[in-house]
């Protein structure tokens, strides 16, 4: 047992919002008990305890879309590379990444990003992973990390026509085999999915035979409309808008997330709602590729389930909350914008999205849910009460003011140590591994 009290406990139960000094008491993989401080530590003395030291005690954080792939391309400079528009990022940049990218390289952007995560606070992590240059077993390798530093973890593997048919089938049969293994054996910390790249990589050919392919109660991971050259590739040589084809494809569906959706229109909208399709944003990833802004506020108002992540650009759900919140006060000129939606993307819609592929509840801390829990160093200069945290979290903490992390009950980092791995030596042969890619790219 263990206990995690002395500090402002932020619940994101609507029956039991905040603690002042609350404590929560966890017990195996979940959460046994919330309340006092005093009134847990008096009933459970022989307990293990951490002491949050007045700070905060929150849910940990969940990213829907996450790229653990794109982690050695930080830093690097290509040559002979000068992109002019999102699609020769697409070839210049990632396509060339992930054409080189072996079964090592995988293992060890699995193991610097998920300790990254860690460190921001994040447990649960759906991605959307492409490593071309060694297909075969690289979502078991992804798997085998998230296990090993205790994460909670979605993985699909990128199927494209861009490479022939023969990768692209190696791309299906790696995420039918994942997707079966998961579901064969019932690990609670590991689900599955059918990972597509885009529609306009992907022939009808290749969108029948992932039919064909896709074991049954799976769903799609899927980037939609995050390019203007996604649709008009679409209309061009299917004459129809990418949402209109994914839906004929019968893709869509109450377990499919479709990403992005920056270029999408009302009936496509009706689309999504009508087949209750999940949708993530991603703000940061989206402005720096300068691809659009979506129509977020839309989606939510229409009642189509939209969450956030971060598509590889950090790690920290923080940082993305906060360039949401301004992203879409600056497209809609309006500084009253997105302050109740953004928050409830991450807060409320990712772990109802989670709820999807996981038992369990996520994010939120109450009796019998999941014993995901995060301590941060924030010390507010002003009142912090139940009403409140969504302003102290925007403009007060970021990622790194994470100092412990509790993923299914256990300690995965305690006072900015992480307990499950030796960051340095990890960190050390990333460096070697990075390298010897950085020569072959």
């Amino acid at each position: 047992m263990l206990l995690v009290g002395n500090g402002m406990l932020i619940t994101r139960d609507p029956n039991k919002p905040f603690i002042e000094n609350g404590c929560v008491c966890i017990e195996g993989s979940s959460i046994k008990e919330v309340g006092a401080d005093a009134e847990l530590r008096a009933k459970y003395p022989a307990a293990e305890y951490i002491d949050a030291k007045k700070r905060c005690i929150m849910p940990a954080f969940i990213n829907t879309h996450h790229h653990i792939y794109s982690a050695f391309a930080r830093g690097i400079a290509l040559k002979n590379y000068n992109p002019q528009n999102f699609l020769d990022i697409l070839e210049g940049m990632w396509w060339h990444l992930d054409n080189n990218l072996l079964l090592e390289d995988t293992k060890y952007s699995a193991y610097t990003t998920l300790i990254d995560c860690i460190k921001n606070g994040v447990t649960t992590v759906f991605d959307h992973h492409a490593s071309y240059g060694e297909t075969t077993g690289s979502l078991f390798t992804l798997a085998d990390v998230a296990e090993e530093l205790g994460l909670r973890v979605n993985l699909c593997y990128e199927v494209s026509d861009r490479n022939g048919e023969a990768e692209m089938k190696k791309a299906v049969a790696e995420n039918a085999e994942f997707i079966r293994a998961c579901q064969k054996k019932k690990n609670p910390k590991q689900a599955a999915m059918m990972g597509l790249h885009a529609a306009f990589t992907l022939s009808d050919k290749t969108l029948e035979y992932c039919a064909s392919q896709l074991p049954a109660g799976a769903g799609y991971h899927i980037h939609v409309a995050e390019g203007m050259s996604d649709v008009f590739d679409s209309v061009q040589k299917h004459g129809k808008r990418v949402v209109q084809r994914l839906y004929d494809f019968d893709i869509l569906g109450k377990n499919t997330f479709a990403v992005h959706c920056i270029h999408i229109n009302p009936l496509e909208m009706d689309l999504l709602k009508e087949t209750d399709t999940m949708v993530v944003h991603n703000p940061e990833s989206n402005m720096g590729n300068a691809v659009g802004c979506p129509p977020v506020l839309e989606i939510f108002k229409r009642g189509i389930l939209i969450g956030l992540g971060t598509d590889g650009y950090t790690s920290d759900m923080l940082e993305s909350y906060k360039v949401a919140n301004i992203l879409h006060k600056h497209n809609t000129c309006d500084a009253t914008a997105a302050w109740t939606e953004i928050p409830e993307m991450l807060f409320t819609n990712n772990a109802k999205i989670a709820a999807r592929y996981f038992d369990g509840e996520l994010g939120v801390l109450k009796a019998g849910a999941n014993a995901d829990v995060i301590v941060t160093d924030y010390n507010p200069l002003t009142p912090l009460h139940g009403d409140n945290a969504n302003g102290h979290i925007l403009f007060g903490m970021n990622g790194r003011n994470v100092v412990t992390t509790i993923a299914a009950g256990k300690v995965l980092m305690k006072d900015r140590v992480v307990t499950v791995a030796d960051e340095e030596a990890v960190f050390a042969k990333a460096r070697e591994v990075s390298a010897a890619l950085w020569k072959r790219l």
